[in-house]
């Protein structure tokens, strides 16, 4: 559903290793290895200082707070709604392909399935799914429910995008799988970019949000032959014999006479189609007052943007990113020159705030009276929620908002006019008064002020912080980095089954990045009081007396190189739910000894925090635990080494559940032949790469793998947050796929 290439590499807790001094005297006889359960530490350091604070809400207007408590989706939902005129019940649909309902009880404690339809929703891609719902105007006198998913069936070389009729024969509570009648057919040719959303509007008719199908070499969201790219409005009523539906008289182009619904194309203007020029509007509702619409679309490398639609209208894409021109990027830019009344977004913001718009609604509940009128709108990776007038005129620049932590699927809005947020790997909650979200102070403005730091000198931790270090190095542009846990007495680190750790809500992960000698800049990440995660980045000044907070991210000098400070909203593009949001903070990855200053000790940093009493449960055998291989080092076998990288850079995004619309997954334990990248060919374009795949064995040259990481253009990876090159990350990797023979 989102960007279509990964999110990856920005703020792992991970570092580099340093070089060897040269010896000036004799070398002597090395000392004795310490023992194996000698502990770093003589007691756990007490930490009262370095705790995360309440939340700032970020917003005068709204908060969020946690709905219907009981109850998780593990199938990713992306629609919750209720039957208009019904509040007794909710629905949630789930991507994977199943719809469930749930009694309206702020208690309940279980769903029930409405409709199973896995086997037919495509879900391989990270787009795919089924991925709208909406009810007959008329139900439940009219017992026809509407689904909209990505089909198993590929009629193109991407799924198809399928519209089908369902029937209820017992009132709602499920819907009969051998009921289908497809209505509408939309044929891709790639994996991305479906919309999905399905809505009947104020006027009866029925309305499709439709993707462009990831059409760059196409420009089919300019092109009115096809459905991609477009809000679509059809008549489903009154339709008699074979015919699926009818077109409302009033579209722009109803005088065709072919329809375009059979595979999405055809050879006059679609009289289907009621506005054009979207790259893909996900998230979009009407205003129940006023009938305005409200579309949330995606945007690709800049801006993501907020229209209010009208009938007829060209939204830009891709002449326009929001309010940015393109038409010098694509060949076919100056087509754009002649196409006259472009439309503007009422809404844009740049992607330090966030990389995927979910569009929401224009609030019309009694519950906050200042909200009243107001349109909610948030993004997908950064979890932000903004609010602005529903007058708002174009366009106006977002800044801020209130800073959720959740990954927003969707919005939803009762009968009644309240409204909610779907966290796509948490749950429900509802939107709120502004008390209802962190109502706290935030984060301190300096460094001295965290109480993580040394009250003498700030370029040291505080005391009660824990020293660790992990042994496959995140790459971060060269940077020197020293890490502690600021963990909360009382309080300690959960070690799941898959040897990742969860911390307890106020714990701080603090790291320090040196260049050129000196302190440049500090980075915390916090699991605040009602769970959320955030990180906050400080710059150092010259005097390297303190460090002040960076909000929305920065770009300065540091001696021959840029050095990236990034903005709030790019901490959790990397820090991704899927992953656990803390990095680097893995079983395997701290399986070694480091020593540690507060006593000088060379000790096994689990064993330590065994010791210590840190852990929960403590790690059985903790020096028998085998660490990832440092990638630029001698142990472990080459291909070893290859996926310690690869695990340590890429799959906090590249996993399942992952925010990309890649299905890579490239943690250490996954088989090469089930990382869905070996000899699979790229679904986001090959880079003018003659037969490109993923990982081509034994031909670097034609990895975009390989070629992505060696860049830091629009295309290159990591796409935020790092402006150098990992030279010697990239050796290895090179020299690994060229030693391959096959993908077993």
């Amino acid at each position: 559903m989102r960007r279509g290439f990964a999110v990856a590499i920005v703020l792992l807790i991970a570092g580099c290793s340093g070089g060897e001094g040269v010896h000036e005297n004799p070398p002597q006889d090395p000392p004795p290895p310490a023992p194996q359960n000698l502990s770093g530490l003589d007691a756990r350091p007490s930490n009262t200082t370095c705790i995360a604070p309440e939340r700032a809400t970020g917003s005068a207007t709204i908060g969020t707070q946690r709905a219907f408590p009981n109850l998780s989706f593990q199938n990713q939902p992306v629609s919750m709604q209720q039957v208009p005129g019904d509040s007794s019940r909710w629905f949630v649909v789930e991507k994977l392909g199943f719809v469930r309902v749930f009694d309206n009880k702020e208690d309940v404690t279980a769903t029930s399935d409405v409709i199973d339809l896995a086997s037919r929703v495509e879900t391989t891609c990270a787009e795919c799914g089924l991925l709208g719902m909406a009810f007959h105007p008329d139900f439940p006198s009219t017992p026809l429910v509407y689904l909209s998913y990505t089909s198993t069936q590929h009629t193109g070389s991407g799924p198809d995008s399928v519209v089908s009729e369902f029937t209820s024969r017992d009132g709602g509570r499920t819907l009969d799988p051998d009921s289908e009648r497809v209505i509408l057919r939309i044929m891709k040719n790639n994996e991305h970019h479906h919309g999905g959303r399905i809505i009947f509007g104020p006027d009866g008719f029925l309305y499709l949000g439709m993707g462009d199908g990831n059409s760059s070499a196409n420009d089919y969201a300019q092109r009115l032959t096809t459905l991609l790219g477009k809000i679509i409005r059809i008549d489903i009523r009154g339709t008699t014999g074979n015919a699926l539906y009818r077109i409302p008289s009033d579209n722009p182009f109803a005088a065709s006479t072919e329809l375009c619904g059979v595979n999405g194309f055809g050879t006059q203007n679609c009289p289907e189609i009621y506005a054009w020029g979207f790259r893909n509007p996900w998230g979009w509702s009407f205003d129940r007052q006023t009938g305005d619409l409200w579309v949330g679309d995606v945007g690709e490398t800049d801006i993501e943007e907020v229209s209010r639609v009208k009938r007829g209208g060209n939204y830009g894409w891709r002449c326009f990113e929001g309010t940015q021109d393109m038409s010098g990027k694509y060949a076919t830019g100056a087509a754009c020159t002649t196409r006259p009344n472009l439309l503007p977004p009422v809404a844009e913001y740049p992607h330090t705030l966030g990389h995927a718009v979910t569009g929401g609604y224009v609030y019309r509940g009694t519950a906050i009276p200042g909200l009243v009128g107001r349109y909610v709108f948030g993004d997908f990776t950064s979890g932000r929620i903004w609010d602005i007038p529903n007058d708002t005129q174009p366009t106006m620049t977002m800044t801020g908002g209130l800073e959720s932590g959740l990954n927003i699927s969707t919005f939803a809005e009762d009968n009644d006019g309240e409204l909610y947020v779907v966290h796509m790997y948490r749950g429900l909650y509802r939107i709120t008064g502004s008390s209802g979200g962190g109502g706290g102070a935030g984060v301190a403005t300096q460094l001295s002020a965290t109480g993580c730091v040394n009250a003498s000198n700030a370029t040291l931790p505080a005391s009660g912080l824990i020293p660790y270090t992990p042994n496959a190095a995140f790459w971060s542009d060269g940077a020197v980095k020293e890490r502690w846990i600021g963990l909360p007495d009382g309080q300690n680190i959960t070690v799941g089954a898959d040897g990742d750790w969860d911390f307890p809500n106020g714990t701080v992960l603090m790291k320090n990045f040196h260049l050129e000698n000196r302190l440049i800049e500090t980075r915390l990440f916090m699991r605040h009081p009602d769970g959320v995660w955030a990180g906050y980045s400080y710059e150092w000044n010259a005097q390297q007396t303190d460090a002040t907070l960076v909000r929305g991210g920065k770009q300065v000098t540091v001696g021959a190189q840029t050095w990236i400070y990034p903005s709030e909203g790019q901490c959790l593009l990397c820090h991704t739910e899927a992953a656990g949001r803390s990095l680097g903070l893995e079983t395997r990855q701290l399986a070694f000894n480091i020593t540690y200053p507060q006593t000088g000790r060379d000790a096994h940093q689990l064993v330590t925090l065994n010791a210590i009493n840190a852990l929960t449960a403590p790690i059985a055998d903790p020096t028998d635990q085998v660490p990832y291989p440092t990638p630029t080092g001698t142990s472990g076998t080459l291909g070893e080494r290859a996926r310690s990288y690869l695990h340590t850079n890429c799959a906090q995004c590249h996993r399942p559940g992952g925010p990309t619309t890649s299905t890579m997954d490239l943690r250490y334990a996954t088989t090469l032949a089930d990382t869905h990248a070996c000899d699979v060919a790229p679904g986001l374009g090959d880079l003018g790469i003659t037969d490109a795949r993923l990982i081509a064995p034994g031909a670097a040259t034609r990895s975009v793998l390989i070629a992505r990481m060696s860049r830091r253009d629009a295309h290159g990876m990591p796409p935020v947050g790092s402006a150098q090159v990992d030279a010697e990350g990239a050796a290895v990797l090179t020299e690994w796929v060229n030693s391959l023979t096959n993908c077993n």
